[in-house]
């Protein structure tokens, strides 16, 4: 920081004892090491934020260069998949042209309709599974080892459950 050698110091050491006294000296110390202490530790933030500007500019420019890598390899993608698409649709139109029945019922699957599964790729009796479980998805062997209530009884309707009936 400064360019103080150790006799430097020793006269400066020398010259604030014969100014401030050996009362105030150590008190003017800690306050001047303090103060020291502080500057030091500002500059150490200032530098550390100055570093994270930096790396936070690289970082944006290197997401700019991601950005327009993913455009262009986009750009080519769709141009490609256009390309075989209408290559797909000739060379189906030129396979189904002499079949009966060759209109909009001849034309390929187009993947944003969705398909229909039918029957038998449907859950019979999921709705019903779902009923039956109280709509919980937690099994009944689990729910009584954990000891989960399904509905909570009031002080009433608990003593009126556990009392003893008299028969008459």
């Amino acid at each position: 920081m400064f360019d103080i050698g150790i006799s430097e110091l020793g006269v400066i050491g020398a010259v604030a004892l014969v100014v401030l006294g050996p009362e105030r000296l150590p008190r003017v110390a800690r306050t001047v090491g303090n103060l020291m202490g502080r500057a030091q530790r500002y500059m150490a933030d200032v530098k550390a934020e100055v570093n994270r500007q930096i790396e936070l500019d690289e970082l944006r420019g290197m997401k700019s260069t991601v950005e327009s890598t993913v455009r262009d390899i986009h750009a080519s993608v769709s141009k490609n998949l256009g390309e075989v698409r209408d290559d797909f649709d000739s060379a189906w139109k030129e396979a189904t042209a002499g079949l009966p029945g060759s209109g909009s019922a001849t034309t390929p699957h187009d993947p944003a309709q969705p398909v229909d599964a039918g029957p038998y790729l449907a859950e019979p009796g999921r709705a019903k599974r779902l009923k039956r479980s109280g709509g919980q998805a937690l099994p009944m062997w689990y729910r009584r080892h954990s000891r989960l209530r399904g509905h909570a009884l009031s002080g009433a309707a608990r003593m009126a459950r556990y009392r003893v009936r008299m028969r008459s």
